[in-house]
This record gives C-alpha cells, structure tokens and sequence, in this order.
C-alpha cells in the first residue's frame, strides 16, 4: 500500500486538473492559427504525468520500501531556497530571484569556487532573458531589472 500512496495522489491530482483543463474554452483559429489550443499543454503534461505514475507504481510494486536517510545540508538549503526564490522574483524581479538563488544553490550542492558560483548565477538568468525575449518574444513580468531592459 505504501509504494502506491504517491502514484496515486498524483494521478487524482492529475485526473482533476484534465477535468478542469477540459472547461477551459477553445479558441477561434484566427487567434490560435495552426497552434495548439489553450487547454492542450496542461492535458499534455497531466497525462504524462499519470504515465510516469503508472511507470512508479509499475516499478515499485515488486519492492519492500526501504528505509531513506535523513534530509542532508544540500536538500534543507534547497528547500530553504524556494521561499527565498518566490520572495525575490514576486516583490523585487524575476532575474535577481535566479541570480541570488543560483549562485546560492551552487554552494549547497557543492561548488567552493566563487567565481563558478557568479558566472552560473550572472550568466543562466541573462542567457534566459535573452532567449525569451528576443528569441521566443516572451516577456518577463515587470521588476528592477526588467523595467530598464523594457523601458
């Protein structure tokens, strides 16, 4: 029972949110064009998500689940890391959330060169920024930074 309780939680979840995805409306072809429709990418990831349930709840049917160690440094500092990730992103921006919690995350998994640290937590965000922006013609949501590249 115990190696089914976490595939199946999250095949409800998943079963729910088709549900709901299923409500939302279509939208006219001159808008979408050839494109999927709004409600298909949230369809898409629910049913993979309930074909990797089913490939977990497959694998773990023949074992006895073991006994898992405590949590280490590098997960509790990840953990930590999220709050301050939805801190920095939802009240000064989205770039300075990345490059503070990169550069911190890369010593909690491990990495004792400053400069490594810098160069993800500077390089990622900018490299992101730029590849929505001007690539896929995304824009981030308005913040410190954001506001002077988008005037």
């Amino acid at each position: 029972m115990k190696n089914i309780a976490v595939p199946a939680t999250i095949s409800i979840f998943s079963i729910i949110i088709i549900y709901l995805a299923l409500d939302i409306e279509t939208s006219p072809p001159m808008i979408v064009g050839d494109s999927m429709q709004p409600r298909a990418f949230p369809i898409f990831l629910m049913v993979l998500n309930l074909v990797l349930s089913a490939l977990l709840m497959w694998q773990g049917s023949d074992e006895v689940p073991k006994k898992r160690a405590p949590l280490n440094r590098t997960t509790i500092g990840s953990l930590v890391l999220f709050p301050l990730f939805y801190i920095l992103t939802t009240y000064i921006d989205i770039l300075i959330g990345l490059a503070a919690v990169l550069f911190l995350m890369s010593f909690f998994w491990g990495e004792r060169r400053i400069w490594v640290a810098a160069a993800v937590g500077l390089i990622t965000p900018a490299a992101l920024f730029f590849l929505f922006t001007y690539v896929l013609s995304i824009r981030f949501p308005r913040g410190m930074i954001t506001n002077i590249f988008y005037g």
